[in-house]
């Protein structure tokens, strides 16, 4: 492995590359469009209910069944990737970000607002803070996700340790599966625990205003 690695370092680092990219942008779509539908339906039980079974239902399809569908309409690459995995994000941080908002309790709101805080100032300094660790929870759970996802996308064209991996498989050689099965592992392994400090940081913090 190391032997291929000095030999061909541009097989590897690229697709590495790749993989990082997908995996942060698709990330970071899915947190700005999974707020603003979470808001819009978070005083509605039903809405609430509608939208993550919606979610739900479009996250128990295949990926490669989505991708297939989707490549009339979008094309291969990574676009299509990324717009299919932002869409499988949803059913994951539309559910923590609402479980996480309806986790603040009711008299903490009762108070701000008595103080006279503004609907802005009452987000940024008392839900979204006390909401927090439940929220990263999600964006743990979506970054390992999309990791692996992300994999499975090279399938279209759209890079990442995927095409290191699925080009092992179709020349049998086992160093380039090894390498694509190992990095695609550390990448998730990492995402989990660097998250998984956020999220205990974050929990300290909101026991330290409690």
């Amino acid at each position: 492995m190391i032997e291929f690695l000095l030999k061909y370092p541009e097989k590897i680092v690229v697709p590495l590359l790749q993989h990082l990219q997908i995996t942060s942008i698709t990330l970071l779509i899915s947190f700005l469009v999974a707020v603003p539908v979470s808001l819009l339906v978070l005083r509605s039980r039903v809405l609430s209910q509608v939208s993550v079974s919606v979610f739900g239902v479009i996250y128990s399809i295949p990926s490669l069944a989505l991708f297939a569908l989707l490549i009339p309409f979008l094309g291969l690459g990574q676009n299509t990737a990324i717009f299919v995995l932002v869409i499988y994000n949803q059913y994951i941080l539309v559910r923590s970000i609402l479980a996480g908002f309806r986790s603040v309790d009711a008299a903490v709101i009762e108070s701000a607002v008595g103080m006279g805080m503004s609907d802005v100032q009452l987000f940024l300094r008392i839900r979204l803070p006390l909401a927090s660790p439940v929220i990263l929870g999600g964006i743990k759970i979506a970054a390992v996700s999309t990791i692996g996802i992300a994999t499975i996308a090279a399938t279209i064209n759209a890079g990442g340790l995927g095409t290191l991996l699925f080009d092992g498989l179709w020349t049998q050689n086992d160093v380039k599966i090894l390498w694509g099965s190992l990095l695609a592992s550390i990448l998730a392994i990492a995402a989990n625990i660097l998250i998984g400090l956020l999220e205990k940081r974050s929990q300290q913090m909101v026991k330290g205003k409690k």
